[in-house]
């Protein structure tokens, strides 16, 4: 089981991994899943992080990544929606916390690498709400 798939499965919940550190180190304290939209595809990642922390989350391969994690290499470069605002903010995804229906229009080269493999199979927005029958699924939560 890789280092992520351990956190996946951690949550809150502190889980020794090698090197005597443990996953909690990796993410902020976390309760539940948001979901995000990433070049039209949906995530679920957790709460409460930093959004190049939530898109390890989504992909260990961003942990691989040539990231500085504090700002000056600007590798993790992404422009974003908030739900109802029309505007798209540049930010960096080391310095921004996603959040619940936060929609990600463009990624640095970097980062749409490192995600290439979580993007080819995740679900479209169009997928997620129709069922395999092509009905209409209902909301999350009912």
């Amino acid at each position: 089981m890789g280092l992520m798939s351990l956190a996946k499965a951690a949550g809150r919940r502190p889980v020794a991994v090698p090197g005597g550190r443990s996953v909690s180190d990796f993410y902020e304290p976390w309760e539940k899943l948001v979901r995000i939209v990433i070049l039209g595809k949906v995530f679920q990642v957790p709460e409460k992080n930093m959004l190049l922390r939530q898109l390890q989350y989504v992909s260990e391969d961003v942990g691989m990544g040539r990231y500085c994690w504090n700002g000056e290499c600007r590798y993790c470069e992404v422009h974003f929606e908030r739900p109802g605002d029309p505007l798209e903010y540049p930010a960096l995804a080391c310095r921004v916390r996603g959040f619940d229906g936060m929609r990600i229009t463009k990624l640095a080269p970097e980062v749409r690498y490192n995600l290439s493999d979580a993007l080819a199979t995740a679900p479209t927005e169009d997928e997620e709400a129709t069922g395999p029958s092509g009905e209409l699924s209902p909301p999350s939560g009912e």
